[in-house]
């Protein structure tokens, strides 16, 4: 029996687009070699997106998106994937609710993952507390300054702390979700996700 890892994305309004489908598409198209393609045995990742209240979710720049799940029905996850975007640093970060979600479920995932200023959200749970993160350029300054328990890593696509891995900005998540892929999968599948998706990366 093939390994298998439940991953839920969070969504919110003004959700960066390709901070969630970036990784989406990552876990989504990555297939054991040895299973027919597109078949549920294929896929190591079950791949799902959850919101605050499971109601449609407008993106930035007007993409509608449609969650699986709400907090109040969502199942366990392995890797949970928080997202940025406007909405992450203008919003979510004054969420109390989404805010405590993400503690709570810190407790039961393998991995938890942010992408761009989805690390405002982990830091805001204190999560990267004593941690070194990294988010998008634009935010460095406000991650240091607002949170000045976590040591923030510059002009880098991701740091790794074990079990929470940050990402940088937008396109950023697609290099880390590769790099989660060959941690647990292994350098070879990861490179055949990278040229299934044509995504120009050295996987080593």
């Amino acid at each position: 029996m093939k390994k298998k890892w439940s991953v839920g994305i969070f969504l919110f309004n003004d959700v960066e687009v390709l901070d969630f489908a970036g990784p989406f598409e990552v876990f989504s198209v990555t297939n054991y070699p040895d299973q027919h393609a597109d078949t549920p045995e294929s896929n190591p990742f079950l791949v799902k997106l959850v919101s605050e209240t499971g109601e449609l979710v407008q993106a930035c720049n007007g993409l509608k998106v449609q969650p699986d799940y709400s907090f109040n029905n969502a199942p366990h996850f392995d890797i949970l994937v928080i997202p940025g975007g406007l909405g992450a640093r203008n919003t979510e970060i004054y969420n109390e609710k989404v805010i405590q979600w993400i503690s709570q479920r810190m407790g039961n995932v393998e991995l938890m993952l942010s992408v761009c200023t989805g690390a405002l959200l982990l830091a805001k749970a204190g999560l990267l507390d004593g941690k070194t993160a990294t988010t998008h350029w634009a935010s460095y300054d406000r991650l240091e300054n607002e949170f000045p328990a976590v040591t923030v890593k510059r002009n880098v696509k991701f740091v790794d702390e074990g079990n929470i891995v940050t990402s940088g900005g937008i396109s950023a998540g697609i290099n880390m979700a590769f790099h989660v892929v060959k941690q647990l999968l292994g350098p070879e599948i990861a490179r055949t996700t990278a040229k299934t998706m044509e995504y120009d990366i050295t996987i080593e």
